[in-house]
């Protein structure tokens, strides 16, 4: 390849095997189920909170597997140029923005630990009722049990899919 081609030349797009993968967990967040039956709030920090917890079951999926570490970098990199774009949507100034990022960052993380934990307890859907009270924005009369369960079936969802599978945004 010359020195022209390289200079100029197209980039290669090192997201792309993850693009339907992070099309598909947006789409699972917002099935109107999590909202209108399972108690999440249908309000911006309430899809925020979907969103996140479906795309941390989807990293712990992708950590389990050698050959989709590595690009569960490049989903989270979809999160960040997707968060960063709705917060500048909002009208959210250059100068804060990057401190908000850090935020959902560290939200992000730690939702992915909680969840990691609770997962593996001896009991599962008992240990993730607090990870969710403390990790989502519920609505009063949300059932906490039944959101659980719907959480749970969702990781074994994703841990039953293969990597291939997984990449194409094949779930549900």
């Amino acid at each position: 390849m010359s020195f022209i081609a390289r200079l100029f030349g197209r980039k290669i797009d090192d997201r792309a095997p993850v693009r339907p993968l992070w099309h598909r967990v947006v789409e699972v967040a917002r099935e109107k189920r999590w909202y209108a039956e399972l108690g999440l709030a249908d309000t911006v920090p309430g899809r925020f909170d979907t969103i996140t917890l479906v795309l941390a079951l989807v990293i712990l999926r992708m950590e389990r597997e050698e050959s989709l570490r590595v690009l569960s970098a490049r989903l989270t990199e979809l999160f960040v140029d997707d968060m960063d774009g709705q917060l500048r949507q909002a009208g959210v100034g250059d100068v804060v923005v990057g401190k908000r990022m850090g935020r959902l960052m560290s939200v992000l993380g730690g939702r992915i630990g909680a969840l990691r934990e609770a997962l593996v307890a001896a009991d599962p859907r008992s240990a993730l009722i607090p990870v969710l009270e403390r990790n989502a924005t519920l609505l009063e009369d949300a059932d906490k049990g039944a959101l659980a369960e719907a959480v749970l079936a969702l990781a074994d969802e994703i841990e039953a899919v293969s990597a291939d599978d997984l990449l194409a945004g094949r779930l549900r």
